[in-house]
C-alpha cells in the first residue's frame, strides 16, 4: 500500500524541519510521498527542499493562501497519490514506527475509513502540556472504534477520500471532526490504535491554551449546527425530559468534569494543580459554544 503524508505549514519553518526530520529521516518504514502545503513564508520551502531526494521519497511543495487549515488541506489532497493518505501538522513529530503501524492498522481493518492514534505532549514538565494531554486530544487505553480523531494524527484510505471529497472550508476549526463524521455517514468506521503516536508541541502558555479551547467551542457549535444528528453535549431543543437532563448536565459538567479528568494525571500534586486549569478550559470551551450561538442568533435576526 503506497503511503502519502500531507502536512500544512504557516510561518513555523523551524518546527516544520523537525516534523520532516521525524517523518523522513527517523521513521523505520518510510512514506512513499510527502506533500507540504505552504501558506506562509518562503523559508518553509527552503526547509522542504533540504529533504528532497532522501530515501527515495517524493517530497513536493504546494503553495496556498492562508485562508484556513481546511482550505490548505484541500489544496494538497489532489497531489496525494498513496493508497493511504495520512495527515499530520508542522508542530508534530511522528514516532519511528508511525508509518508501519498506520499501514498495519489499515490492512487489518478494511472496514475503517480512517485510522489514527495518540497525540502526546512534547514538554513532559509543563503543567499546561500535561493538562492538554488529558483534555485537548482524545485517548483511550486500547484499540477501539471511536467517534473522531484529530487531524494531527490520522490517515484515510484513498477510496474514502475520493468518496467524501474536500474538507469544509467554512469551518475555522473542527474541520477534522466534520470530515470524520462524513466518513462515518458513508458507512465506514473510525479506528483508534494507541501504538500510532506523535509528539505534539502543545500551546505553551495558559492564555494560548484557553483561547484554543474557546475556538474549539465555537467550532463545536458550527459543526453541530451543520449536522443535527451528530453526537452533541447539549440538546438542540427541549422537547423531551431527556433533553432537559442533557441541558442540566451541560452546565453540571463544568464543575465535576475537571475532577474526573484530573484523575488521569498520575502525580497527586500535579493532579491538584490541574483542576483549576481544567475548570477554566471547560469554561472557555462552553463559552465558545455560547458565543457562537449568540453570533448566529444575531446574524439571523439582522437578516
Amino acid at each position: 500500500m503506497k503511503f502519502s503524508v500531507l502536512i500544512c505549514t504557516y510561518n513555523r519553518h523551524e518546527l516544520l524541519g523537525r516534523a520532516l526530520d521525524a517523518l523522513i529521516v527517523r521513521t523505520e518504514e518510510k512514506p512513499d510521498q510527502v506533500v507540504v502545503v505552504n501558506a506562509g513564508e518562503e523559508q518553509a520551502e527552503w526547509v522542504v527542499k533540504a529533504f528532497m531526494g532522501r530515501h527515495g521519497i517524493e517530497v513536493k511543495v504546494v503553495r496556498a493562501g492562508n485562508k484556513s487549515l481546511a482550505a490548505n488541506r484541500n489544496a494538497g489532497l489532489p497531489h496525494c497519490v498513496g493508497d493511504i493518505i495520512a495527515m499530520t501538522d508542522d508542530d508534530a513529530e511522528v514516532f519511528p514506527n508511525w508509518v508501519f503501524n498506520m499501514t498495519k492498522a489499515h490492512q487489518e481493518h478494511p472496514e475503517a475509513g480512517a485510522v489514527g492514534g495518540l497525540v502526546l505532549g512534547s514538554n513532559t514538565e509543563s503543567l499546561i502540556s500535561k493538562v492538554a494531554d488529558v483534555i485537548t486530544f482524545p485517548s483511550w487505553p486500547g484499540p477501539r472504534y471511536v467517534r473522531t480523531l484529530p487531524g494531527v494524527n490520522i490517515s484515510y484510505k484513498r477510496e474514502v477520500v475520493q468518496q467524501v471529497g474536500f474538507q469544509d472550508e467554512s469551518l475555522f476549526r473542527g474541520e477534522d471532526v466534520d470530515y470524520n463524521w462524513r466518513v462515518q455517514k458513508l458507512g465506514y468506521k473510525i479506528y483508534f490504535d494507541p501504538s500510532i503516536k506523535v509528539y505534539h508541541y502543545h500551546r505553551p502558555t495558559l492564555q494560548g491554551f484557553l483561547h484554543q479551547h474557546y475556538m474549539y467551542g465555537r467550532a463545536y457549535y458550527l459543526v453541530r449546527s451543520k449536522w443535527q444528528d451528530m453526537y452533541c453535549v447539549y440538546p438542540h431543543r427541549i422537547s423531551r425530559f431527556r433533553d432537559l437532563l442533557k441541558a442540566v448536565n451541560f452546565v453540571a459538567t463544568v464543575f465535576y468534569q475537571p475532577l474526573l479528568m484530573s484523575l488521569q494525571i498520575p502525580c497527586f500534586s500535579t493532579r491538584l494543580a490541574s483542576i483549576p486549569v481544567l475548570f477554566c478550559a471547560g469554561l472557555a470551551w462552553k463559552g465558545g459554544m455560547l458565543m457562537q450561538a449568540f453570533h448566529e442568533l444575531r446574524s439571523n435576526v439582522s437578516q
